[in-house]
């Protein structure tokens, strides 16, 4: 199991863990954002965090059927999550803005499924996953991330997260922004409003 501080030193190191002032897929403000492709570009420093979230995974499931990773950013880790497991893993993507199967994949009657990201601050990614899942017949079995950045304020998920790592950053909305992130240019992260 990777240490906190080894964990953040491989986060920044990769330039994963970026500071500034964000605007978050969520439509959130944060001073810290965490972009996880920059960490999976590094897939040696990222080994050590993917084994240590596998074995978690493990210890808490002991029947997975199939993974379920939103695009863009879980289907690196899905894949390597699948890889590790030994599981099936696909990735659902958006078609005019909703959450979809596409390219053949498909979650059968009964399949007991884990969803997979990248990081999760509020989980609406992945309860949009879970209306997949639903629609599917499928079981949810539960949620996992490298990063968990949410806080009982802002996570809309009610189950537990597993995660590898879980870093408290303050979130705000536009209208209760502090002082010192109004006097910083935004920056909008993440692939929720590509086009």
């Amino acid at each position: 199991m990777l240490s906190l501080k080894k964990s953040l030193d491989i986060l920044k190191k990769t330039d994963a863990l970026l500071e500034g002032h964000f605007v978050l897929s969520s439509g959130l403000h944060s001073s810290k954002y965490i972009q996880c492709a920059k960490l999976l570009s590094y897939p040696t420093l990222a080994e050590k965090i993917c084994k240590s979230l596998a074995n978690k995974i493990k210890r808490k499931y002991k029947k997975i059927d199939l993974i379920l990773a939103p695009a863009m950013g879980g289907v690196i880790i899905g894949y390597e999550m699948g890889k590790l497991l030994k599981k099936e893993t696909i990735f659902c993507e958006r078609v005019n803005g909703k959450f979809t199967l596409r390219r053949g994949f498909n979650i059968k009657k009964g399949t007991k499924v884990l969803i997979i990201e990248d990081v999760i601050t509020t989980g609406k990614s992945s309860l949009e996953c879970v209306k997949l899942i639903r629609k599917a017949k499928g079981k949810l079995l539960g949620f996992a991330s490298i990063i968990d950045r949410s806080t009982k304020k802002s996570l809309k998920i009610k189950t537990e997260i597993i995660s590898h790592l879980k870093i408290d950053v303050p979130i705000f909305s536009e209208k209760q922004l502090p002082q010192s992130l109004k006097s910083i240019p935004i920056t909008t992260p993440g692939s929720r409003f590509i086009k």
